[in-house]
Order: structure tokens, then C-alpha cells, then sequence
């Protein structure tokens, strides 16, 4: 049977990588990103469509609930991320940090989230076995070492809402996912392989081709079934 997705974020990375390796033939994926994906350009039997969409602009809600209209959303994947300029070099200060940047940062990370998956839960509703999953970070579990604080901040956020989502949509039998990953290989090209991405950074950041494999299995799990939260940590990774 085929299934529909909507995934935010997916012009490069790990995004990409979803809007890739996740569907089959004759599924239908929309892609949510301001760059033209690459994926476009594919002939393997998926059907994808692009939404020219900045995700910083809560007046595009619009454009995407126009776009879809009625149509049944079986897979929502929202994985959206910005972080602070120069964040994860070793001379990163908050006291930096301009507080027009702090703003745009909740917003793209937290507050899009909320509005444009609300937006959409009419489509997620018509599905028979409806998935969210949001994809956070590492960064945004207990214990973390980061002092990128608006990040970290969203990040913590993103398992609340989570959370909160889950419970508004028990009744509806859609279950509420969030992944926490590591530091990915994510300029390595999905179509490259797992090993080149671990070759590349000698086995200290995870394969996106991982994180395709575990949404994978949970989209492929019945109603009955509910996958609250995935904690990714790269093994090398001492602080998670």
C-alpha cells in the first residue's frame, strides 16, 4: 500500500537522506525546504513535490495547508534545526549571542514546529496509521555538555512538545516519535553510503543511513505500538 509524506527540512543532510531512502515506489513524498532538492531530479517511481517554503515565516502556513489541501498524510517528519553562528567551534560565547538571533532561533526551532504541524493535523488525522516524528538532538538531553544555550534550549523544548503532542493525539491512534541524534555524517550524500560516512570521520559521527533505518521500523509499526523517544549518542560520544 502506498503511504504519504511530508517532510520539513529536506533539501541536504539528513533530510535529504529521508526524502531518499524512506519512500517506495508509488508513494508520495512533499518536501518542505528553501532549496531545491537534488532529490527532484530522481526517476524511481516516487512521486515528490517541492514547497518553496522559509520555515521562519508563520505566514506560510498558508501555502502548505493550500498545497495539500485534503490529502492524507500518513508520515510527518519535521527536522528543522538552526543553531548559534560559530556554536560548536571552541571559542563560541552566549554573552554573543544578538537577541534578534536568540528570537529567530526559538522560533524556527520550537514555534514553526508547533504551527505548522497543527496546521496539518487534519491530513495526519485521514490516515489509518499516522506518524510524527521530530527529529531533535542529543543536545537536548540531560547531562549535556553543550553552553549553546538557545539550542540547547530548543532542543529541550522539542521533547516537551513531543510529549504534549502525543497525548493530544492518543485518542486519534497517531503516535508521537522524537529522535535525539548525535553528530551526524551529514555532508556525506545518502547515496554514498553508510561507509564512506565512517571512513570519512573514522567512526565518530553517525551515518544518516542509521537514523533512516530507525524511522523505518517505527513507521512500520502498527496502531498498537508507540515509540516515544530515540536517544542517537555516537559511541565516541562520552557526555550522552
Amino acid at each position: 500500500m502506498s503511504r504519504n509524506f511530508i517532510i520539513f527540512g529536506a533539501s541536504k543532510g539528513l533530510g535529504d537522506a529521508f526524502v531518499k531512502g524512506l519512500p517506495t515506489n508509488e508513494d508520495t513524498v512533499w518536501i518542505i525546504s528553501r532549496s531545491r532538492p537534488n532529490a527532484l531530479d530522481l526517476n524511481d517511481g516516487v512521486r515528490r513535490y517541492w514547497l518553496e517554503i522559509d520555515l521562519s515565516q508563520q505566514d506560510k502556513i498558508g501555502m502548505v495547508k493550500g498545497a495539500l489541501k485534503d490529502k492524507t498524510i500518513d508520515v510527518l517528519i519535521y527536522n528543522v534545526g538552526v543553531w548559534e553562528k560559530d556554536g560548536f567551534e571552541d571559542y563560541y560565547d552566549f554573552d554573543n549571542d544578538k537577541p534578534k538571533d536568540i528570537a529567530t532561533m526559538l522560533n524556527i526551532n520550537l514555534t514553526s514546529t508547533i504551527t505548522f504541524i497543527q496546521a496539518l493535523l487534519p491530513n495526519i488525522r485521514r490516515s489509518i496509521n499516522g506518524k510524527v516524528i521530530l527529529i531533535g538532538s542529543t543536545a537536548g538531553l540531560d547531562n549535556t555538555s553543550s553552553s549553546q544555550v538557545s539550542f540547547v534550549t530548543s532542543k529541550y523544548g522539542l521533547r516537551g512538545l513531543s510529549s504534549a503532542l502525543r497525548e493530544h493525539l492518543r485518542k486519534d491512534q497517531i503516535a508521537v516519535t522524537c529522535i535525539n541524534p548525535g553528530e551526524l555524517a551529514a555532508e556525506i550524500p545518502y547515496e554514498d553510503g553508510a561507509e564512506k560516512a565512517i571512513t570519512e570521520y573514522q567512526g565518530t559521527r553517525i551515518p544518516v543511513q542509521d537514523i533512516v533505518s530507525i524511522v523505518k521500523c517505527i513507521v512500520s509499526l502498527s496502531t498498537v505500538s508507540c515509540v516515544k523517544e530515540v536517544n542517537i549518542p555516537a559511541m565516541t560520544d562520552e557526555n550522552c
